[in-house]
């Protein structure tokens, strides 16, 4: 056939893109062990986020207040610090050895330890449990005078002016609270300001349990 002949019909690239129609590349094809590999890179990130979202929920579910402190059960810590209305006097924390006694840790400087104060004075009033007032780097002269213009519910307030009594007792910051049994054992801690709601349904009911 002649340059510059008419193609016949049927022939030229007719029947090569038929070919290259049916002879192309076919669709990939998913292997089982590929499906495996896809379900799992799936399956990981949900379940992760599953067990992030767990313990989020129980996290926010916590009142920060009450988490168990790892005093709780055990000895409570030991101090020997000066009587805050008489530095120089000397108490120590076992002399209270065999009774069920309060800690009450404050300072005047501190706006909740003011909030809860009042509910200590009422409680003082009406129990013989020994609150004592461990009084967290303040100046002794504020502290005094807070405790006079306020009311004093403590037995005895000591002067922990470095802060390390609160420390060796686990304090976060002030007012915390902590109730020690008979033979010298943590059995409670609250870290905040007590409510009279808090006194009633907990605090009251454990000391007299324990006594």
């Amino acid at each position: 056939m002649s340059a510059g002949s008419p193609t016949p019909p049927g022939a030229g690239p007719g029947p090569q893109v038929a070919q290259g129609a049916q002879g192309g590349q076919a669709a990939p094809t998913t292997t089982p062990a590929a499906r495996r590999r896809a379900l799992w890179v799936f399956l990981i990130p949900l379940a992760a986020f599953a067990v992030l979202a767990v313990f989020l929920g129980r996290g926010l579910s916590l009142n920060p207040r009450e988490v168990p402190s790892p005093f709780i059960g055990k000895p409570a810590p030991t101090f020997t610090l000066p009587r805050l209305d008489d530095p120089a006097v000397q108490v120590a924390s076992t002399e209270f050895q065999g009774k069920v006694w309060v800690l009450n840790v404050w300072a005047s400087w501190c706006g909740p330890c003011r909030d809860e104060h009042p509910h200590w004075v009422e409680f003082a009033r009406r129990s013989k449990v020994p609150i004592v007032g461990l009084n967290y780097k303040d100046q002794r002269g504020a502290a005094q005078q807070w405790l006079r213009q306020l009311g004093d519910p403590y037995v005895m307030s000591v002067s922990d002016g470095d802060g390390k009594a609160a420390i060796d007792w686990g304090v976060y910051g002030v007012p915390e609270t902590f109730v020690v049994d008979r033979q010298g054992i943590v059995r409670l801690k609250h870290v905040g300001p007590i409510s009279a709601e808090l006194l009633q349904r907990k605090i009251e009911p454990l000391l007299k349990s324990l006594q």
